[in-house]
């Protein structure tokens, strides 16, 4: 059986300058190409296609994770191709750019697998077209401005003990989660302590995605606070005038990246912030980018459909307009069978009752899709081999009442071919039954009760609780006017509630709030819950082990 990373190479690739011509339209001056098979789409050209009308927006997401996976960026390009095989002309956005610490950290790389896939595989795993470096930049240069300001006089009066602004690289290194910078004597600045996170959890990795253009780029980096006064009062990038000089670094970085699939369709591959401290989607403008050039566009939000498809609906949709006709649901049999407490080291034994008891987990993500965010949706059966015609049978009997049809899809194995069911019952679904695209809350609500609505609506909690000090801060932000703000629970993918061990659609948990973290310039409020890493850490056998280069340059180990 040949690896990922083997199919990857073994494609055929069209030259992407050629691709864009054909199947796009685009010009030739249009597009920025980085070698023969990646380019960037000028803004000027996606600025021009404003009048043009919208395709329908298909929005891929997927029960709880699980150790296994569930696959839900094989489906999206699975389901991308399959969309074309049956003479629907699809735009992939399948992907978030992949972080370099999880590609050599625990996870491998992010592209897709087996013959559903985006390519040029390694290049988009291993520094795509530059936009994570500039966005790492970007944010570096800020902290650098704040010492030096502080060096120099703090004619502005930081409070150095309340400098919210850490510093970025995209990498796992645990070492780097708490510093003290500063050392070595008056030349090097005042010592103060600080830390590092991971590129993804960058609040302008958060802005360049929700960004509508370079102006407006600017304009919230400007609104960034990056500390307080003695008094409290927020000093803010623009008070660095640190805007222009940041958003110069991010000129090329804002401009969304073309490549392809295996199967030689279109896909746009622009931004990825992290599912838990921000909100988990690509970009804005390339999402409407890819809505005017074509019939439908594939989309694909982090984690599970509490996580993931909560923060794109009330987060991405509700700042930007965008509208989904429809959700995908990504489940596994064994995904299931894991969530009915079966050991993940057996998950390949036919276990029904464990398949039964499972089910709740997939229940509450379709009762929330439906139900509180207003959409129809289709289950999209991931098939795996070890799946048996007993379990697949029972899953469709318990979805038969549940008013979301369930579709087994072969992708992985069979590439577009095998996905083309669910291409056509996901395109009846979008033409038949019309979304009614509802917020879990409202703009009006006060940071407290949107929290609480997301709580008690999505994750099925009793209650939210927060110590004297947080519940201060959510006060000082509602008085301070950030109290119409979206809310992003940081919380554990794992779980429903913010134990990860917790499987299942667990009710009548609590959700303890013990950090907030104001993201002025992105226009939301982080809500830490639980034990969430910001920077986390290499595996005691980290995938980087695998991955080399053969004596003719080719990359080999990445999967």
């Amino acid at each position: 059986m040949l690896s990922d990373s083997e199919i990857a190479q073994r494609a055929s690739l069209r030259p992407i300058l050629e691709l864009a011509r054909d199947r796009l339209h685009i010009p030739e001056d249009q597009l920025e190409p980085y070698g023969r098979y990646k380019a960037k789409l000028s803004l000027a050209y996606i600025a021009g296609l404003k009048d043009r009308p919208d395709g329908k927006l298909i929005l891929m997401t997927a029960i709880s994770p699980t150790p296994p996976g569930e696959g839900k960026t094989t489906t999206t390009v699975g389901l991308g191709d399959a969309l074309n095989r049956i003479g629907k002309n699809a735009m992939i956005f399948c992907l978030r750019e992949p972080a370099l610490g999880p590609v050599f950290g625990i996870k491998g790389g992010a592209a897709g697998g087996g013959y559903a896939q985006v390519v040029p595989m390694e290049d988009i795993n291993l520094h795509f077209t530059g936009d994570f470096s500039a966005i790492g930049l970007a944010h570096n240069l800020l902290a650098a401005l704040i010492d030096n300001h502080i060096h120099h006089g703090n004619s502005l009066g930081f409070d150095v003990r309340r400098i919210t602004w850490r510093r970025v690289v995209d990498m796992n290194d645990r070492a780097l989660r708490d510093i003290t910078i500063g050392l070595g004597g008056p030349g090097n600045g005042y010592p103060r302590q600080d830390g590092f996170d991971i590129v993804v959890t960058s609040e302008i990795m958060a802005i360049l995605c929700l960004a509508d253009d370079l102006r407006d780029l600017k304009q919230r980096i400007s609104r960034i606070v990056v500390g307080y006064t003695r008094d409290q009062k927020p000093i803010t990038a623009s008070q660095l005038k640190a805007q222009g000089a940041m958003t110069a670094l991010l000129r090329d970085a804002i401009k969304p990246n073309l490549v392809q699939t295996l199967e030689n369709n279109p896909a746009l591959i622009h931004g990825g912030p992290f599912a838990n401290i921000a909100h988990g989607c690509n970009s804005v403008i390339a999402t409407r980018a890819g809505l005017k050039l074509a019939d439908y566009v594939v989309t694909e939000a982090g984690f599970g459909a509490d996580l993931g498809a909560e923060k794109f609906i009330d987060i991405k949709c509700r700042k930007s307009g965008l509208r989904p006709a429809v959700a995908v649901i990504v489940a596994t049999v064994r995904a299931i069978k894991y969530h009915g407490g079966a050991d993940a080291k057996a998950l390949q034994a036919e276990d029904l009752a464990r398949l039964e008891k499972g089910f709740g987990n997939l229940q509450r993500h379709i009762d929330n899709v439906r139900n509180h965010y207003g959409l129809p949706c289709v289950i999209a059966l991931n098939h795996f081999e070890s799946d048996t015609a007993a379990e697949v049978a029972l899953l469709t009997r318990k979805l038969a009442h549940r008013e979301a049809p369930v579709v087994v899809a072969r992708h992985w194995a069979e590439g577009g071919r095998g996905a083309e069911e669910l291409a056509r019952v996901v395109v009846k679904v979008a033409e038949t039954s019309p979304a009614d695209l509802r917020f879990v809350y409202e703009d009006e609500a006060s940071l407290w009760e949107k929290a609480q609505a997301v709580a008690k609506k999505i994750y099925g909690a009793a209650e939210i609780t927060a110590d004297a000090k947080v519940r201060g801060e959510l006060l000082r932000l509602q008085q301070q006017g950030y109290g119409h703000y979206p809310v992003c629970i940081a919380k554990t993918q794992y779980s429903f509630s913010t134990d990860p061990s917790v499987r299942g659609a667990p009710d009548g948990h609590v959700l303890n709030i013990r950090e907030v973290r104001l993201a002025a310039g992105a226009e939301f409020v982080v809500l830490v819950c639980g034990d969430i890493l910001t920077m986390p850490g290499l595996p005691a056998n980290p995938s980087s082990a695998a991955i080399d280069v053969d004596d003719d340059g080719r990359i080999v180990g990445l999967f």
